[in-house]
């Protein structure tokens, strides 16, 4: 079984307390988005787990805990961005990140920390000039840190579409995503980078640039040298590569505040989820209630 810790929420940025203290216990609960009083129990011990997969854009609380996990197979996704406060409220400058970035990728290991550029969104102020030259500055300095990066274009989902439109983005064209990959691999390929796209439906391997597994069985293979057989996540977006997991996150907990973020709905839902928090609770930001059906959840 693979461990995404998450999709939903940032764990390593705001609950990695918590997260150590699920792997101290051996499970945890995670309460079905779409089917509120549904609970499964998620083992976390070791032999039942073939590897973590983290999403964050701020490890750095969790790095000098990482000990607590050295038995584990594990690697992050780090994302760092191009954006200003309109966009990502909360997220910490530059400078801070790509330090935090070196400082982990020394703990663990480059191949354990993959950056992803993402999204890639296009307005007036931020236009594909704008980004070509803040990934070359990006790539420039985490090359020596990284082996691989991950892009995406934006989503224009329906419940962040105002935010989006009320920064003055703009739905993204075939030919300027042809633009935007081609430049940005020659930058990557200058510096050794590996560039693949994340549920990308152009295919652009014309011009170097895979479709990315972002949870990896192969990579969780390699660093564990234990082979895995894990089929596509089928509840993924069409053009998705990632392999099947069981996410242990919570939406509407997040704290990074981005206005593309399709894992919040608004501020109030947070802030009543955050009131629910209890580091020693298995439940992130949630109780168990009446009505609430527990089952463990088997390997995938």
């Amino acid at each position: 079984m693979i461990i995404s810790a998450s999709r939903r929420t940032d764990i390593p940025a705001f609950y990695s307390d918590w997260f150590f203290k699920r792997i101290e216990e051996g499970y945890v609960l995670v309460r079905n988005p779409f089917n509120f009083h549904q609970v499964s129990k998620v083992s976390l011990k070791k032999d039942a787990v073939d590897g973590i997969v983290f999403w964050t854009k701020n490890p750095d609380k969790m790095i000098p805990k990482l000990y607590l996990i050295e038995d584990y197979t594990y690697y992050f996704q780090f994302t760092l961005n191009p954006y200003d406060k309109k966009i990502e409220k909360k997220v910490p400058e530059r400078s801070y990140a790509i330090e935090v970035f070196k400082r982990l990728s020394r703990e663990i290991g480059k191949k354990r920390v993959i950056l992803r550029y993402d999204p890639i969104i296009l307005t007036k102020e931020f236009d594909i000039d704008y980004h070509v030259k803040n990934f070359n500055e990006i790539v420039s300095e985490l090359y020596d840190y990284t082996s691989k990066c991950i892009i995406s274009f934006v989503t224009f989902y329906p419940k962040v579409r105002k935010n989006l439109e009320r920064i003055g983005a703009y739905e993204i064209t075939k030919k300027q995503k042809i633009e935007i990959a081609h430049r940005f691999y020659e930058i990557a390929k200058e510096h050794s980078i590996q560039l693949e796209t994340c549920a990308e439906e152009l295919e652009l391997s014309y011009y170097g640039i895979e479709r990315a597994r972002c949870i990896d069985p192969d990579l969780i293979g390699e660093l564990s040298g234990k082979k895995l057989n894990v089929g596509k996540d089928k509840n993924q977006r069409k053009f998705c590569g990632c392999a099947e997991s069981v996410d242990i996150g919570a939406y509407d907990t997040c704290l990074h505040g981005c206005i593309y973020c399709y894992a919040n709905r608004n501020t109030s839902s947070i802030k009543r989820n955050l009131k629910q928090y209890d580091v020693n609770y298995p439940l992130l930001c949630s109780n168990l209630i009446d009505g609430d059906i527990v089952k463990e959840r088997s390997g995938v």
